[in-house]
């Protein structure tokens, strides 16, 4: 359920939000990023992923987000439980208040040889894959994104 946008003000202001992020992978050991269009994180790449909705169980968001994101639908029996996490912004899809709390629930998921994803881009300008080396030490992959890097290993 999608919330009119003063009420989800209200929400942002007042809580944190629940979300899920993907960090996928490919046999090259590669990890799908995505360039953000929206604050927060505007600009940075990030891992695919996004909110769960009042009311929607952790496998529907599941389902749903990696439909959006990924531009397929997996299972989270398909995936790997990374961890729970919190991201601390100073600003939000509202500008630059109120800042945002999340709780976010990360799974990686491991693509096969034979599986492409063409991911559609809504939320990011463009994927790229990233090499995990590179990444490491590259200033524009966000922080939160590479925290999940050691869990992944």
């Amino acid at each position: 359920m999608f919330l009119p946008a003063d009420t989800f003000k209200t929400v942002v202001a007042s809580t944190p939000l629940v979300s899920i992020d993907l960090l996928v992978r490919n046999p090259q050991g590669e990890l799908l990023l995505g360039e953000r269009l929206n604050r927060p994180a505007q600009g940075s790449w990030f891992a695919p992923g996004g909110r769960i909705q009042k009311n929607e169980t952790l496998d529907a968001a599941f389902a749903r987000l990696t439909r959006e994101e990924l531009g397929q639908a997996f299972s989270r029996d398909q995936s790997r439980l990374l961890g729970v996490y919190e991201h601390f912004y100073d600003d939000s899809v509202f500008g630059d208040s109120p800042d945002t709390h999340y709780v976010v629930i990360a799974y990686a998921i491991e693509l096969g040889a034979q599986q492409n994803l063409q991911p559609p881009s809504v939320q990011h300008g463009r994927y790229r894959w990233w090499p995990i080396d590179e990444m490491r030490d590259e200033p524009r992959i966000h922080s939160n994104t590479r925290d999940y890097l050691q869990a992944l290993y």
